[in-house]
């Protein structure tokens, strides 16, 4: 006798209470029940009480005369095993039994038991309940223990198909044989394993009146402490009290979700023992209130405890008020019988041929007939279905079992797992609660990845830091992910930052700076022009060859503005401008220079007149090498664009941070060509210039031009390594500045000299 053997009979009573009181269910019929221990389950003893209540010496069950009670049903459990034994017995009397324990397969077989009916519903989800309570608080590193029979394996295959799932790892599972003389010599392996593993959460699954039961009390006693998960059937195991020990971290229990029957707290609450014809023993309610033994030398101390004492009183901290799952179970089981049988005799008295007739039926017609078809709903409000091939699927309360001081605890509950909700919302916690280690390994955090450990589970593993610009945004990834090419990962490497696009803008400083500079020097080199227009007539510019000087200051400016076609957002057209501008622009340049040096060279070597050279100087020959020049030139970049133009490269990659849009030469070959063409002509120019540099100073400009092209020649020669250095929008950089640099050098080198000896200098002229 335990306090959940006394609940069941309360809920027992409880139920017959409120049917006899019903005036629409059963009227002028009452239920009457006996209870019989587990040691009247004996065949023989269990025939003579069927027997006892049937007619004198006639030995047939259930035929009333003298008691005028028959035995419509039989309600049997919390063991499967007793409900099994017993139904083998009922099956042949034809007896309908009801068993309110767990849900079992075995007792659901037809042909094997065709009058069983079983209460709780099943137990499909309970797997993937418990799984997803660990998932939530990251306990990825459990051990299982569980009946060696057919129900723990087929919750064995349940629980490892959802671990797949959750990512949660199995440090060890002991079958735990039910057989005591197997179990006592593997009793000490068992228990080795759960001690050395580092596993703290335990999951339990079986029958509590079995050798795994033996087991939690032993592990208990020896103080392994534990996060324990099992079902509600456990309750009363696990509240077995030891006042020296407490060997849960925590326990965690999960029970068929179900109303609440409001009027069995009151029940209990005004029950008084005066009330309860059951034999109490003082020995039993000992065990009851204190959970001890109570020698008969100490009855004494229960010498105040009178009828009148209610079980409130006694079982305040032992006794759970809340009806258990088995209780709920008899209460509706009770209601179902008194359905059914409240349907069979509406039906005999439509079919009664004579009035006043004794309704005559045997017990199976009485309940076995109509109860696969009795639906109702309760008074908690739950729809209890006695057909068991509809029989629903359960969901499930969670509960977490606190520990106070003196041993005692109570059952709180903190939430609940419907399977009927979407994936990743069936589980509902009403409370934060302590996360307990329950991990062989700790979460690695986003930004990292796992690392298996060799030789060990999944769920043990190393945290390895992301590669560059790959992220993990959530704990305990297994690989890391590849931002897109239009992104780049944050420093923590936990998500992806959408990149900049990249490009030599207006707005950017450097380029403010660079069109700032290419527009000065436009506007100086429209001065420069100004000045020579206006002074045409003055020595110094004729002398210097006035139709030269305008050809090489309109090309100067040209370079210069060209510059700008390589600032701001790239698109086909500035693409392909850039490069024939500036090729074409540079050309004329650089061919006006030679043809001026040229000029001054046949200026002072022609001395003596009627020479063939004089001759050249007065048709103005060097002035033709300027359109031949720019013809070649017109040639190449007409190849270029004809074979493979510039056009527009989004490059994400140059740089972490940034899309670089920039303009693609194209065929890098024929843009060699067409600079090394230029660097032909300048190092022409340089050449006869440098030759000319001894001739007599007076209108003599070879020294300029000399060195305007070594200042020409200096800025394209460091261009091209500095160019392949470099990437994105600082490689346009540096060609921008190359072409206002080497502009800049022509125009200083040799304009600047002779407007300033035409604007500060007149006397000089």
């Amino acid at each position: 006798q335990s306090s959940q053997d006394y609940q069941f009979v309360l809920a027992l009573r409880l139920a017959t209470k409120e049917i006899n009181r019903n005036t629409h269910l059963l009227p002028n019929i009452t239920l009457i029940f006996w209870t019989l221990s587990d040691k009247n389950f004996d065949a023989i003893v269990l025939s003579d009480t069927l027997i006892s209540l049937g007619k004198d010496g006639e030995g047939v069950p259930n035929y009333t005369c003298i008691t005028k009670a028959s035995i419509i049903a039989v309600l049997t459990g919390p063991l499967w095993s007793s409900s099994s034994r017993l139904g083998l017995y009922f099956t042949v009397l034809k007896y309908p039994q009801i068993a309110f324990g767990s849900f079992y397969s075995i007792l659901s077989d037809d042909e094997q038991f065709p009058y069983l009916y079983q209460m709780e519903p099943k137990d499909t989800y309970l797997a993937s309940a418990m799984v997803s309570l660990m998932a939530h608080f990251s306990w990825n590193w459990v051990g299982l223990v569980v009946s060696d029979d057919e129900q723990g394996v087929q919750f064995l295959s349940d629980f490892r198909g959802q671990m797949k799932e959750n990512r949660v790892c199995l440090a060890f599972v002991n079958m735990i044989p039910l057989r005591m003389q197997l179990y006592m010599t593997r009793a000490h392996i068992y228990y080795e394993q759960i001690m050395t593993s580092s596993a703290n959460v335990v999951v339990i699954y079986g029958n509590v009146n079995s050798t795994l039961a033996e087991s939690y009390r032993w592990w208990k006693y020896l103080g392994i402490r534990r996060i324990w998960f099992s079902t509600s059937q456990w309750d009363n195991v696990i509240n077995q009290r030891d006042f020296n020990i407490d060997s849960s971290l925590g326990t965690f229990t999960f029970s068929h979700h179900h109303g609440e029957i409001s009027g069995f707290k009151n029940f209990i609450q005004t029950l008084k023992l005066s009330d309860h014809s059951e034999k109490i023993t003082l020995t039993s309610l000992g065990w009851i209130g204190f959970n001890c033994s109570v020698a008969s030398n100490n009855f004494k101390t229960l010498k105040d405890w009178s009828s009148n004492t209610s079980f409130e009183s006694l079982m305040w901290h032992n006794f759970n008020m809340a009806m258990s799952d088995e209780s709920y179970n008899i209460y509706n089981a009770v209601y179902a019988v008194a359905h059914s049988l409240h349907e069979m005799l509406l039906y005999h008295v439509d079919m009664q041929p004579v009035a006043g007739e004794k309704l005559k039926f045997q017990h199976w017609q009485v309940v076995w007939l109509p109860l696969y078809k009795i639906q109702f709903i309760n008074p908690a409000g739950d729809t209890v279905t006695m057909n068991q091939k509809e029989k629903p699927h359960g969901q499930y309360d969670i509960f977490n079992i606190l520990c106070f001081s003196q041993g005692l605890r109570t059952k709180v509950k903190i939430g609940e797992f419907s399977p009927f909700f979407p994936h990743g919302q069936q589980l509902y916690l009403s409370e934060d609660m302590i996360e307990w280690v329950g991990v062989c390994s700790v979460s690695c955090s986003p930004g990292s990845r796992k690392s298996p450990q060799k030789g060990k589970a999944t769920c043990c593993f190393d945290c390895t830091p992301c590669p560059e610009n790959e992220i993990s945004n959530q704990t305990d990834m297994d690989q890391c992910v590849q931002c897109p090419d239009d992104q780049y990962a944050n420093v923590k490497q936990n998500h992806c930052i959408h990149k900049s696009v990249m490009y030599l803008a207006y707005e950017d400083p450097l380029g403010m700076s660079l069109t700032c500079m290419a527009l000065f020097l436009t506007a100086l080199a429209v001065v420069m022009l100004g000045v020579f227009v206006k002074h045409r007539d003055t020595p110094i510019v004729k002398a210097n060859n006035r139709t030269l000087s305008y050809i090489l200051l309109l090309s100067l400016i040209f370079c210069f503005l060209c510059s700008l076609l390589f600032i701001g957002h790239p698109n086909t057209i500035t693409c392909v401008l850039q490069q024939t501008t500036f090729g074409l622009a540079f050309t004329v340049a650089v061919s006006t220079v030679l043809a001026k040096t040229l000029t001054v060279v046949l200026a002072f070597k022609v001395t003596v007149p009627g020479r063939r050279l004089r001759g050249l100087l007065v048709s103005g020959a060097p002035s033709y090498i300027i359109p031949i020049c720019t013809l070649i030139q017109l040639i190449l970049c007409g190849v270029w664009m004809g074979t493979s133009p510039p056009f527009i490269v989004i490059d994400p990659q140059s740089e972490l941070e940034h899309i670089t849009i920039v303009c693609n030469k194209g065929s890098v070959t024929v843009f060699y060509c067409v600079l090394g063409y230029l660097g032909s002509l300048a190092l022409g120019a340089f050449t006869v210039a440098f030759m000319a540099r001894n001739l007599p100073d007076t209108f003599n400009e070879a020294k300029f031009l000399t060195f305007s092209m070594l200042v020409f020649c200096s800025v394209w020669v460091t261009f091209l390594p500095v160019y392949h250095s470099t990437k994105g929008k600082a490689m346009v950089a540096v060609e921008v500045f190359s072409i206002l640099a080497s502009s800049a050098g022509l125009l200083g080198c040799i304009f600047a000299p002779k407007c300033f000896i035409i604007l500060l200098r007149s006397d000089q002229n």
